[in-house]
């Protein structure tokens, strides 16, 4: 078992908002009720997380008529227009997300394949908050470098259908692939300026 409290603890000491709940129904109001009130956002956008989509917070966000939703996975619309949907989420008051490994020393470590999700969590939009289940929490950096080269990527590059040898063989080949999801790593070791990004823990596991 991840040692939950120590991982809290780091987070809250290295500047992230931590939150803690039992389900995704707990997280999709923290966000709302809690998070929500507090900063008033007018724009909202997000980047892939299926920990995220389990909430249903989204939906939530969607039917608001006071609040403009960027929707940067819109079936139906062609890739240059959500492109630029993506581009402009980097300028949201509000970007949600996941994280595809926490570490108990209080990082957040993730890969992207076009940088929108990492590019949101690094710098952009006035306030972020983090979706995540306690199975993405690692001892350290390099345990969450293992965890996403052998379970996150090899399970996102089968949901998106690449054409990768890791979707073949479920572990990372080093490919060379244009269908490559994995291009842009990050470790975000403090939240800057402090509170800026809000995790929220749910006590399940969850997502890849």
């Amino acid at each position: 078992m991840p040692d939950i409290e120590q991982t809290v603890s780091a987070l809250t000491a290295n500047g992230f908002t931590v939150y803690r709940t039992p389900n995704p129904d707990g997280a999709r109001d923290i966000i709302l009720n809690e998070i929500l009130p507090g900063i008033m956002p007018r724009v909202v956008s997000f980047g892939d997380s299926l920990t995220l989509m389990e909430t249903g917070v989204l939906d939530a966000f969607r039917a608001d008529p006071e609040i403009e939703f960027i929707d940067t996975f819109e079936q139906g619309v062609d890739r240059p227009e959500i492109l630029q949907r993506r581009r402009q989420a980097l300028l949201s008051d509000l970007f949600l997300t996941g994280s595809n490994a926490v570490t108990t020393n209080g990082k957040l470590v993730n890969l992207d394949m076009v940088g929108n999700r990492v590019g949101g969590i690094v710098f952009g939009p006035e306030h972020v908050v983090i979706t995540v289940g306690v199975n993405k929490i690692v001892p350290d950096a390099n345990a969450a470098i293992q965890r996403i080269r052998t379970v996150a990527a090899p399970q996102n590059a089968r949901r998106h259908n690449a054409k990768t040898p890791c979707a073949k063989t479920g572990r990372c080949m080093e490919c060379k692939s244009p269908e490559r999801i994995c291009n842009v790593w990050t470790i975000t070791e403090k939240s800057w300026p402090k509170g800026r990004i809000r995790v929220v823990l749910i006590d399940q596991e969850l997502g890849l």
